[in-house]
Order: C-alpha cells, then sequence, then structure tokens
C-alpha cells in the first residue's frame, strides 16, 4: 500500500476492485486488522485499530465484523447449523439463543432444511450461503467479503450477491467487498480502483434501490 487514504461510510456497500496483485486483497486485511500496517492509521468506531494488543483485537472483530470468504472457511466436522452458530459461542451466547439465531440466517439464504447438512454434502453455492449466514449471524456491523463468488458459475453468483446486498442493506450494514470482476463492483454505492498499492480513482455510484437515492 502507498499513501492510501480512505473513508467509508456507515452503511456504504464499497467495492475494492483491481487485477490479481493490484492490493485489493492486503488493503483489506488491513481494514479488517488481519494484518498490521507499517505506518499509518486504520480507524474502525473512532478506535486505532492497529494500537490494539492481539487479544483486543479479536475481541473487536467478534464484535463488530463479519467475514465472507472466496474459499467458504467452513469447519468439514460441523453441520451447517454449528458453523453459523460458531461465532456466537465466543461472544459466550447459549446453546438454544445461538442455534435459534444461526436457523433463522440459514433460513434466509434459502438453506432451512440444510441445517444438519455438512460441508461436503453441500454444493458451493449453498457452502458459500452458509458462509454468508455465518458472517451476518452476530449481526456485525461491518462485513468484509473476499472474492465471495470467486469460485462460483454465473447463475450462483447473481444470487450470492443479491444475499449479500439485500442482507446488508436492510440491516443498514457497512459491506466492503473486494473483487477483480467489474459484473461485481455494479452492485456497489461507490467503486475504489487499486493498482499497484495505490488508490487509481473512486467512481460514486448513483443507487436506486427500495426508495433510496
Amino acid at each position: 500500500m502507498d499513501n492510501i487514504n480512505l473513508e467509508i461510510p456507515k452503511g456504504q456497500i464499497c467495492c475494492i476492485l483491481g487485477t490479481s496483485g493490484s492490493g485489493k486483497s492486503t488493503l483489506l486485511n488491513l481494514m479488517a486488522g488481519l494484518e498490521r500496517p507499517t505506518k499509518g492509521s486504520i480507524i474502525i468506531k473512532g478506535k486505532n485499530i492497529e494500537r490494539m494488543s492481539e487479544n483486543g483485537l479479536a475481541k473487536f472483530r467478534q464484535k463488530y465484523i463479519g467475514f465472507v470468504f472466496q474459499s467458504y472457511n467452513l469447519l468439514p466436522a460441523l453441520t451447517a447449523l454449528e458453523n453459523v452458530s460458531l461465532p456466537l459461542v465466543f461472544r459466550g451466547v447459549g446453546r438454544k439463543a445461538r442455534n435459534k439465531r444461526a436457523k433463522e440466517l440459514l433460513e434466509q439464504v434459502g438453506l432451512g432444511t440444510h441445517l444438519k447438512h455438512k460441508p461436503n454434502q453441500m454444493s458451493g453455492g449453498q457452502q458459500q450461503r452458509v458462509g454468508i449466514a455465518r458472517a451476518f449471524v452476530g449481526n456485525p456491523e461491518i462485513v468484509f467479503a473476499d472474492e465471495p463468488t470467486g469460485n462460483l458459475d454465473s447463475k450462483t453468483t447473481v444470487e450470492i450477491m443479491n444475499l449479500i446486498i439485500g442482507l446488508a442493506r436492510k440491516n443498514n450494514q457497512t459491506l466492503v467487498i473486494v473483487t477483480h470482476d467489474m459484473n461485481i463492483a455494479k452492485y456497489a454505492d461507490r467503486i475504489v480502483y487499486i493498482l499497484d498499492g495505490n488508490i487509481e480513482k473512486i467512481e460514486d455510484r448513483v443507487q436506486v434501490e427500495e426508495g433510496r437515492i
């Protein structure tokens, strides 16, 4: 990263767009606190997250941040319900309450009949739906999605993007998507073009959706 200066307002759907090697995934990892910057500040909710201890940063992510990964990152030994409820375990939520919340999310993403299925019993699209439910189960204020449709066919890609965007809009959550695909970027309110670790340009898009301009 080289002299990046970017502010993302609450509730915005922002896309970080760039080719392989442009630095887009590094930028996402820095913003999410998965990597630490050598200089500069990353401020979320008024807090400089790069100054937090590893333990403090882990607790901060548990409370405020959700992740959707390209490779799903589901635990193979756990069912869909168990995978989705896992973030709530770390928050100390009781089993009955977390299973209820996980079931609600799985129903919202169309997997109400797959609660006991394990990842190897589901298609790629179904696994990503589980990943989305897991990211949103704790109602995080920010969701980071790293190439969320990279392993999916075009039809499933549209379904998954509509799911992610719909959930974020419904809950006024900030969504940051990293992609190399302009078709994915078109879902965003703002597109940040990254090239060689720099912001090449920023495009603010007019969104007319559900009475919102």
